[in-house]
């Protein structure tokens, strides 16, 4: 399996880790720390270093309860820091936006994948991603980043998400995005209790019914600290533990902050994996 990227292609036969680099000041979990380009370069380098296969670039903060960010303050925090990483990166750069100016930007100083929170739902992000020659990856929200956690209701939570996700994909096609080009994301705590997200995690395998590869992103989240009562930093162990749970589901793509450590549960999730019905005796 391969996701075409803007101008190269992802080996997603094992599974790989992208690296989380939020450029804002009010992330949920590390607000701040990288706003500065010197200080995203460094810490980009590291996580590539460490076995990330993709860096995605985040400049609007999705927590919940999270106000927006205007367009012109978004690309003044992402796009010097994709500029300094594409120079120097060994792997590709991914945008995490919603907003079809930043995603156009973006790709023109060297994105190779835009990661969407809603979809391309937004006015003209179809249009514009289909015109970047971005890879895309659509994820599930129910509500706005404001909104999305009041009393969130489904009649089936697995497949309400699965019925949207192949409807943008759908749409992507329409819009000439090919199956090649899309990843598809259910939106772990983005309008969802813990049921909700606990349901998604158990019937994961469904979602290989959408045809594209899955990506899966539960780093530090906040189901982790309602399961086991630890606080945004103390939360690794539950994360590599869903995360080994991911790949077993059938995600080929994994979004944590911790990359190194995670990189090593995907390693071993996926040997596990490959070796079942082999029938070898030690």
């Amino acid at each position: 399996m391969q996701l075409q990227l803007r101008t190269r292609r992802l080996d997603l036969s094992v599974p790989v880790v992208m690296g989380v680099l939020n450029v804002t000041p009010d992330s949920f979990s590390d607000g701040g720390r990288y706003a500065k380009p010197d200080s995203a370069l460094g810490h980009a380098l590291a996580m590539a270093a460490e076995g990330a296969a993709l860096i995605d670039v985040g400049g609007e903060s999705t927590r919940p309860g999270a106000p927006p960010v205007g367009t012109a303050e978004e690309l003044a925090r992402v796009l010097p820091v994709i500029e300094a990483l594409v120079a120097v990166l060994p792997v590709p750069v991914s945008v995490d936006t919603a907003k079809p100016e930043v995603m156009t930007a973006a790709a023109a100083a060297g994105a190779e994948l835009i990661n969407d929170v809603r979809a391309l739902t937004a006015a003209g992000a179809l249009e514009a991603a289909a015109a970047s020659g971005c890879a895309v990856c659509l994820m599930h929200m129910r509500g706005e980043p404001r909104t999305m956690q009041l009393k969130p209701r489904y009649r089936d939570v697995v497949e309400e998400v699965y019925a949207f996700l192949a409807a943008r994909i759908e749409a992507c096609d329409q819009a000439g995005i090919q199956a090649e080009r899309i990843v598809a994301d259910p939106g772990f705590g983005f309008g969802k209790t813990l049921a909700h997200n606990l349901a998604l995690m158990r019937r994961l395998e469904r979602f290989a019914g959408l045809g594209v590869p899955l990506l899966v992103g539960v780093s530090r989240k906040s189901m982790i600290g309602a399961l086991t009562g630890r606080a945004v930093g103390d939360r690794l162990a539950g994360g590599l533990a869903l995360a080994a749970l991911a790949v077993q589901g059938g995600a080929r793509i994994v979004r944590a902050h911790e990359v190194a450590e995670t990189v090593d549960a995907v390693r071993v999730a996926a040997a596990v994996c490959a070796a079942e019905g082999t029938g070898e005796q030690g």
